[in-house]
């Protein structure tokens, strides 16, 4: 389907009418069926790492180096970790019965959930879309994936990707723009997992209130990096400023407030500059030139990341670093602007480029109030070797994720749950957590020949009542 256009509305409820009896089928597929389509999905995917280059180039100008990196590597790692541990997922789980239902044996079984939808974002197309694929797939469902129109080129090569290893009963993509989104957002699918910003996020999570569908939501917000007066500064500039500028900055759990102590911010401040000047060059001309350092998705979205400069400077914020901008060309140099007034743009929005404001803080109560003050993040970095602070703002603070003295890597391990919380988001995704989030965890209980409960029937008698009190101070003694 042209991924310029957006799908018309006969046709999306046709795929998904289309995958209705095959979603039936699916519950009962073996975890070697599963395993299997997952195997050639890495396969296909990885024989297409030259085409995956070429087309991440013209979208977006992303090196071939953080292609491989940040799209391939972690949906390898995914189905790496699900095909080895997927027949120990699958396996139902015993629960051992309480006082009021002895005489019963009981499992928890995992279904999967039927038709379900994936909404991926166009910062991450690879990842992100095929990432929650892996799980569905893993989980027993089958799948609509829509990929956001800003990635074209992407979206032809997964085009291809999908249509080789899976029939379009199981899995099939439907490109398009809003339209084709709240067409499918109209039909009754089982599950719902979206990827974007918190506003779109809403949107979809009232369409699934229609159908009662269930959502897994990855969203964003403004995720706070925090570097006290004890952390290394060397560790914490050289992490820091990697998360900031991958992907162009282009990333929902990249730094997007640095939050320094007084007595550090000058050296730390200095230590980025020497980075960005020996990653990408000495200044805005040269780091334009540059093949390592992506572009803005769009003209549009670069035109929105330099009002905020813009903005932020015009209010009194000062420019420590960057600035430059080159619109027609998707360009945003690496900024750093400190004195950012708390009613600029760039205080209260999500960045989504290569710029981060600076905010000095003397005491980390400090920090802990400003951070509560606003929706709870999605990511919270802490560089610190003072074991109380980081006590403190583990317990204080509520984010989606905790990161101590590293940036990024939690998204890339599968053995850990990915989700935001609130605003940030709903649910979680990665490994078992992302098989459980396409899975319906079920209950399945089984009556044996002796059923204690029969003691408590009707006529409650003097004799019943006094079991059902011993019974409650048994609970009372535990």
């Amino acid at each position: 389907m042209n991924p310029s256009h957006d799908t018309p509305t006969e046709a999306v409820q046709a795929c998904f009418a289309a995958q209705a009896e095959r979603a039936l089928a699916q519950r009962t597929s073996s975890a070697s069926e599963r395993i299997g389509k997952l195997k050639r999905l890495q396969t296909a995917l990885l024989k297409r790492q030259s085409e995956l280059h070429h087309a991440f180039a013209s979208d977006f100008g992303k090196p071939a180096a953080e292609v491989d990196l940040t799209e391939l590597l972690p949906v390898v790692d995914e189905i790496q970790a699900a095909t080895k541990h997927l027949r120990s997922w699958m396996r139902p789980r015993r629960v051992m019965p309480g006082l009021t239902t002895l005489g019963t044996r009981a499992r928890v079984t995992y279904q999967g959930k039927g038709r379900c939808l994936i909404i991926g974002p166009w910062n991450y197309p690879v990842a992100t879309l095929i990432s929650p694929l892996v799980s569905a797939i893993a989980a027993g469902n089958t799948v609509i994936v829509k990929p956001s129109e800003f990635t074209p080129a992407v979206n032809a090569v997964l085009a291809q990707v999908i249509a080789e290893v899976f029939d379009a009963t199981e899995v099939t993509m439907i490109t398009g723009a809003a339209a084709t989104a709240q067409a499918l957002l109209d039909c009754p699918f089982d599950h719902i997992f979206f990827t974007g910003s918190s506003a779109v996020g809403k949107l979809v999570m009232n369409a699934a209130a229609r159908h009662l569908a269930s959502v897994t939501l990855e969203l964003g917000g403004k995720s706070p990096v925090i570097v006290d007066e004890s952390a290394d500064l060397a560790q914490a500039a050289e992490l820091i400023m990697w998360g900031k500028l991958v992907n162009a900055g282009q990333s929902c759990i990249a730094p997007d407030t640095l939050f320094v102590h007084r007595g550090v911010r000058d050296e730390l401040l200095r230590r980025c500059k020497v980075l960005v000047a020996t990653r990408y060059g000495q200044n805005d001309v040269v780091i334009a030139a540059s093949p390592d350092l992506a572009r803005m998705i769009h003209e549009r979205h670069a035109a929105r990341v330099a009002a905020l400069i813009d903005d932020a400077l015009n209010l009194g914020a000062k420019l420590v670093l960057g600035g430059g901008r080159n619109l027609a060309e998707r360009f945003i140099a690496p900024t750093l602007l400190t004195d950012v007034p708390p009613e600029a743009h760039i205080a209260q929005e999500e960045i989504f480029g290569p710029v981060l404001p600076v905010i000095v803080f003397d005491d980390i109560g400090e920090v802990i109030t400003s951070v509560n003050a606003r929706p709870k993040p999605l990511a919270l970095y802490l560089w610190s070797t003072q074991e109380r602070t980081i006590q403190r703002v583990q317990a204080e603070v509520s984010s989606g994720s905790l990161v101590i003295n590293h940036c990024m890597q939690q998204f890339a391990h599968t053995g850990l749950p990915f989700g935001g919380v609130g605003n940030s988001g709903v649910g979680n995704s990665h490994g078992f957590y992302g098989f459980k989030a396409f899975s319906h965890e079920r209950a399945l209980l089984r009556g044996g020949k002796v059923l204690p409960v029969k003691l408590f029937f009707p006529p409650y008698t003097p004799l019943t009542k006094r079991l059902i009190g011993t019974l409650i101070a048994c609970v009372r003694r535990l």
